[in-house]
Parts: structure tokens; sequence; C-alpha cells
């Protein structure tokens, strides 16, 4: 069993910790909308918590799959869950919770995947391209499995755009001379406010509607 030492733990690995948790908490959220049994709100907690890391590694060819590298990170969606069962047992959640848990979980993996493909020799696109994948991508998952129309293709959703901003504010502000932590952390932000922008204020992107224009002419 491999169960990590505190104080042996990286902050790119703390922040991937974090990130399973917090999707592994929006996936318990959206599986009890549905109400799915334990098992099967165990199952969607770990598809959305460890699916875009899984199709990034396989994509760059990283062996062993994160997961698979360190079982820590199952056992971190393990404790995620029941503490989450624990507390809608108790209390209700509105909507709204699930969708700020996923913001957070988007912006803690967005940066965490373009770390990695940096690391990995990527550069550039790639990066935007790879760690907007490892955000977005769990939750494109889960939402499959659970028949709902992934949030980020809902009409006129700010979500992958906001993984998209917050990576090539991470890249620029390397670019300009800021330590990767510091970049890494104002990368984050800029996810979590643009989402957050769109969750309280329902800012919504433009829309193409050639079906609607059509009819009225």
């Amino acid at each position: 069993m491999n169960l990590p030492l505190m104080f042996s733990i990286t902050p790119l690995q703390a922040m991937d910790y974090l990130g399973v948790a917090v999707f592994a908490t929006s996936g318990v959220l959206a599986a009890g909308r549905k109400h799915l049994d334990w098992f099967g709100v165990l199952v969607i907690a770990t598809v959305t918590a460890i699916g875009g890391g899984t199709l990034r590694d396989l994509l760059i060819d990283r062996h062993p799959v994160f997961w698979v590298a360190d079982t820590g990170y199952l056992w971190t969606i393990l404790a995620a869950t029941l503490l989450t069962l624990l507390i809608v047992r108790f209390r209700e959640l509105p909507l709204r919770a699930l969708l700020v848990a996923d913001a957070l979980g988007l912006a803690l993996f967005a940066i965490s995947g373009a770390r990695i493909a940096e690391t990995a020799g990527f550069g550039g696109i790639v990066v935007v391209i790879l760690g907007t994948m490892t955000g977005v991508a769990g939750g494109v998952f889960r939402d499959m499995l659970l028949a709902e129309i992934p949030l980020l293709l809902r009409d006129g959703e700010i979500y992958a755009t906001a993984a998209i901003a917050g990576i090539v504010v991470y890249l620029l502000l390397q670019a300009a001379g800021f330590e990767r932590s510091t970049a890494g952390h104002a990368g984050m932000a800029a996810i979590v406010v643009i989402r957050f922008a769109a969750i309280f204020f329902s800012l919504r992107m433009p829309a193409l509607r050639l079906g609607e224009e059509r009819k009225r002419r």
C-alpha cells in the first residue's frame, strides 16, 4: 500500500491531491443529484477526479499513469468521497456547491496539467491544450456517464475558456520572468475568478444560432 507521507509531497503533488479531492467532491454531488447508490457515487467520483489526468498521461506516453504510480490519489478520492457523503447525509448542498467545487478542481488541474506538460518538454499551445484537457476531461466523462450534456458544451458556458485563459496567464507570467510557483498561483486565480464570475453573474459566451437566423429570414 503506497500511502505517501505528507513531508515527502512536492508542491505539484499537493496541487494534484487537492485537485483530485475537489473533483471527487464534485463527482459525488453530481452523482447524488441522479440518486445513484454508494458504489455508483464512488465510480463517478473516481472518473471525475482522475479522468483528465489519465487522458493526458496516455497522450504524452507518461507511464505509469499518475494514479498507478502513486495510489495515494485513489485513497484521496476515497477519503473525499466518504467525507462528502457524510456531509450531505446531514445537509443538502445546492447545485451551486457542485459548480463551485468543479471550478476549484478546474483551476487546480488545468495548471497542474500545464506544469506536467512543461516538465515533459512541451511548450506553447501544446501546454495550453494538455492543461485544458487535464482540467475539463474528468468533468466531461462524469457528465456523459450521468447522461448530461457536458458542462464544456452547454450553451454559452464559460468553462474551457476559463482554463485556457488561466494557462495563458501562467505562461505569460513565466515568460515575463516571474517564478513558476507565482505564475501558477496567478493562473489558478484567473481561472477561479473567470469561472466564479460565470457562475455568480450568469456570464455566457456568444452562441452561434444559424437555425434561428434562417427562420427569421
